[in-house]
């Protein structure tokens, strides 16, 4: 690269940069739905011609901040299980299910954005999906470790449950039982519910603890995903597998 493009890069760069900051007060101020490309060329001082060779559509610089929303998500929550990856199973799951609350009340705009009412018009393309995935991976992944090594309780599921069950874990996570699958499944919406009843006012006048309340709720999920045995190294842990699974 010579140095004129390599200028030009960084110039794209900065400019992308500040087309996105912008677009995040417009956010903030006027919600999803009224995010306006010649409002925010109008803002920087460019002619709506000039933003249109960075994001040729509302729905591209939409798509550009659902990604940055999650991967920064993603970073935290992944941040805080980084800090905690030796420690017990449940310890780990809360601690990134804090993360993530953690993240929501300190980014409210962006965590509406990407689990808040839908934008009129709008449909994510599949290149959200990897960023999306990296707290949903990261707690199953919490649950397939306790799995191979303590093991985890599996709560029955109703008979008619079973193909929806058997289908979602063939899909999502054929190594962990059909038990297991559904119950992460109703984790994640449980997760994020909470998170969205605090951070939109549901909690107002019912729940004034909330750290501890949220603490103590995903530690019952937790449970429910079947994180409910000590954990403990060695040959010990083996057996106790073996005796959970007779």
């Amino acid at each position: 690269m010579t140095t004129a493009q390599g200028a030009r890069a960084r110039a794209r760069i900065e400019v992308t940069s500040s087309i996105k900051d912008e677009a995040r007060r417009q956010l903030a101020a006027e919600g999803a739905a009224k995010l306006s490309l010649r409002a925010v060329a109008r803002e920087l001082g460019m002619v709506s011609s000039a933003l249109y060779r960075y994001f040729p559509s509302r729905d591209d610089l939409l798509t550009a901040l659902i990604i940055d929303a999650y991967d920064s998500l993603g970073e935290a929550a992944e941040s805080a299980h980084a800090a905690v990856a030796d420690t017990p199973s449940l310890r780990r799951w809360v601690t990134v299910c804090e993360a993530v609350r953690e993240w929501a009340l300190a980014h409210p705009h962006e965590y509406a954005l990407i689990y808040g009412s839908p934008v009129p018009g709008y449909k994510a393309p599949d290149t959200t999906v990897p960023a999306a995935s990296r707290v949903g991976l990261l707690l199953m992944g919490i649950v397939r470790d306790a799995h191979r090594s303590v093991g985890v309780a599996r709560i029955p599921v109703p008979a008619e449950l079973r193909p929806e069950a058997e289908r979602l874990a063939a899909d999502i996570a054929p190594d962990l039982p059909a038990e297991v699958a559904v119950a992460l499944a109703s984790a994640w919406a449980q997760v994020y519910g909470l998170v969205g009843f605090e951070l939109f006012g549901q909690f107002n006048r019912v729940i004034e603890d909330r750290e501890t309340f949220f603490r103590y709720a995903v530690s019952r999920i937790g449970h429910e995903v079947g994180l409910v045995f000590p954990e403990k190294e060695g040959q010990e842990g083996k057996e106790v597998k073996g005796e959970k699974e007779k």
